[in-house]
């Protein structure tokens, strides 16, 4: 367990001792950066950040200054649809530790004025990082799972995997290679059975006939790329018979509406992540 999900790592070859010892690597090198980006650890640099930053500069070490430049430039590319500020929005609308309630008009509107990545200033001569005010918040929930799995995924191919799939949360998933005797891993997004009017999780099958008897969404076949999928189901709640989640739109303030669900193909799972939230 690290990031609040669960990471696993199926890898094919010919050793499965020294496989397993890839694997245990790979899921040590997670939480090394869950201790650097985590946002409830005190001592991370990204809980140090939010403390310090609008009082002076926060030195940051080259790995993590390098993701919130990424960040920075996702969230131009998405005008602002993806974006690691939106903590001060998210906790408006109860979601960074309950399941939502709706905030008063002046709450929404205070938060906004703390959201947005021109708030966060990124000096790349001595890797710092400093808030222009008091209550910016980064926030890197809807990056950390991918960026972790695409730097496990860089693990892998330095110890020369050929074939291998890893997924946090089953929310991201980064494949290398094709399984054994197949062209592709496909990947399965279907409906829970306890609600099947909502899509609920993904999980590598190679066949879609063995989901015939539940509610198949579409089966995504991957080799060397990542899919990740960003829903409302799970922190989400009813007003107005409506059903607002926690991804929240931080050009509006407000949960995101129109769609269940949005995934995305990318050949790195960081920008999978990133931007299946911005969609």
């Amino acid at each position: 367990m690290a990031m609040a999900t669960r990471f696993e790592v199926v890898l094919n070859g010919e050793k499965e001792s020294w496989l397993q010892s890839v694997a245990e690597e790979v899921l040590d090198e997670i939480e090394k950066l869950e201790a650097k980006l985590s946002l409830y650890n005190p001592a991370s640099q990204i809980a140090r950040t939010n403390h310090q930053a609008a009082v002076s500069p926060v030195k940051l070490d080259p790995l993590v200054f390098g993701l919130l430049q990424r960040c920075k430039t996702l969230s131009e590319k998405t005008n602002g649809a993806f974006d690691i500020t939106m903590g001060p929005l998210i906790k408006c609308w109860g979601f960074m530790k309950g399941t939502g309630e709706c905030p008063s008009e002046d709450a929404i509107a205070r938060a906004m004025n703390l959201v947005g990545m021109q708030h966060v200033h990124l000096d790349p001569t001595d890797y710092t990082v400093r808030f222009d005010q008091e209550g910016i918040m980064l926030d890197l929930g809807a990056v950390g799972k991918g960026y972790a799995l695409e730097v496990a995924s860089e693990i892998l191919l330095d110890f020369e995997i050929k074939s291998g799939i890893i997924h946090g949360g089953t929310s991201t998933i980064s494949a290398i290679g094709t399984p054994p005797e197949d062209d592709a891993w496909h990947i399965a997004l279907i409906k829970p059975e306890s609600d099947p009017a909502f899509p609920y999780y993904v999980e590598e099958k190679s066949t879609q006939t063995e989901y015939q008897s539940q509610d198949l969404l579409t089966v995504v076949p991957l080799v060397d790329q990542s899919l990740s999928v960003s829903a409302i189901w799970g922190k989400s709640f009813q007003s107005n018979n409506r059903t607002l989640g926690h991804v929240i739109d931080g050009r509006t303030g407000q949960p995101a509406q129109g769609h269940w669900i949005a995934g995305l193909v990318c050949g790195e799972p960081n920008d999978s992540d990133a931007l299946s939230t911005a969609l």
